[in-house]
């Protein structure tokens, strides 16, 4: 995976020297607001923005959640890049077009966007097609964009305030350990190129999944009595867990089917209405066994787990 550096594209890999061999993730920079009520340059309109995903990348896996749950698939049209990560990034090709523009390259998005940008080059990433410009690059943001500013435009699957004001402080805060231990936990042991930043990286990440476990051992969702938020931000990592990061980011410690409470919970967010057309497991193991060339420099795709998220 490489990186615009004014706008020039190069391939080159995260560079973990100067973190002691702690990988460390880059904030986004595109970070504009859809509005409901016209407050910012970008109104909520029906046809007007473009998601680009790819099926593979847990973090666009989070804005198909929403827009799937909120009735948006005809509201915001969508492409998704192919599951290939190699020397030139994210890529598109004849069964993942750029439906916009016929680009070949992600990076070229961003280049039309900011022509001296620098930085990652990286999905989700939300395009207002009446301006032709990068409206917002951070998931986080856009999900709750999803949840609130088109809500006049559709007719949602749920139609639940997935960020109710009354339970804000607790899911911020359990958002933040989600993120920082579990959603990017993964990758600071995948990442890792230090035996230390590896052992604080795992550390972390199975004492917040052991806790999580005994959070819902006792209660269905992570905040309050339906889902919000926080389990549709966690969902994304407990799918590829067992068939991803369980090996291929040494996450070994134990699987996620070892967690009875958690892996129920992970099925029963899966089996709700619209959840599972948001994921696809071929192509998520292709993107990583395959792109990762530091990891797995032969590019062998090993035998998936077998396990059953429907039953």
């Amino acid at each position: 995976m490489g990186l615009l550096v004014n706008g020039e594209w190069k391939d080159r890999w995260y560079d973990t020297a100067e973190s002691s061999g702690r990988f460390v993730r880059q904030d986004s920079r595109f970070r504009s607001k859809v509005t409901r009520d016209g407050s910012s340059p970008f109104p909520a309109e029906a046809g007007r923005y473009h998601l680009y995903v790819a099926w593979a990348c847990p973090w666009a896996h989070r804005t198909l959640i929403v827009r799937a749950l909120k009735g948006l698939t005809d509201i915001i049209s969508a492409s998704f890049v192919g599951p290939d990560m190699l020397s030139e990034g994210w890529q598109f090709d004849d069964t993942h077009p750029d439906h916009l523009f016929g680009h070949e390259r992600l990076y070229q998005l961003y280049a039309q966007a900011a022509p001296d940008y620098t930085g990652r080059v990286t999905v989700p990433v939300l395009w207002d097609k009446q301006t032709n410009t990068l409206v917002n690059n951070e998931s986080a943001e856009i999900i709750r964009m999803f949840n609130t500013a088109f809500t006049d435009l559709a007719a949602p699957l749920d139609d639940t305030d997935l960020y109710p004001a009354h339970l804000r402080a607790e899911i911020d805060a359990i958002n933040d350990v989600i993120y920082r231990t579990i959603n990017n936990g993964v990758y600071r042991a995948g990442f890792a190129t230090t035996q230390t930043a590896y052992d604080e990286a795992v550390a972390e990440l199975f004492e917040s999944l052991d806790a999580m476990e005994a959070r819902l051992a006792g209660q269905a969702w992570l905040v309050g009595g339906q889902p919000t938020e926080a389990d549709w931000r966690l969902l994304p990592t407990l799918l590829r867990f067992d068939a991803v990061y369980h090996h291929h980011f040494k996450c070994s410690l134990r699987r996620l089917r070892d967690y009875p409470a958690l892996w129920a919970y992970t099925k029963r967010l899966y089996q709700r209405p619209g959840i599972a057309e948001t994921f696809n497991m071929t192509e998520t193991r292709r993107h990583y066994f395959y792109s990762h060339e530091s990891i797995n420099p032969h590019r062998v795709i090993p035998i998936a787990p077998d396990f059953d998220l429907s039953g």
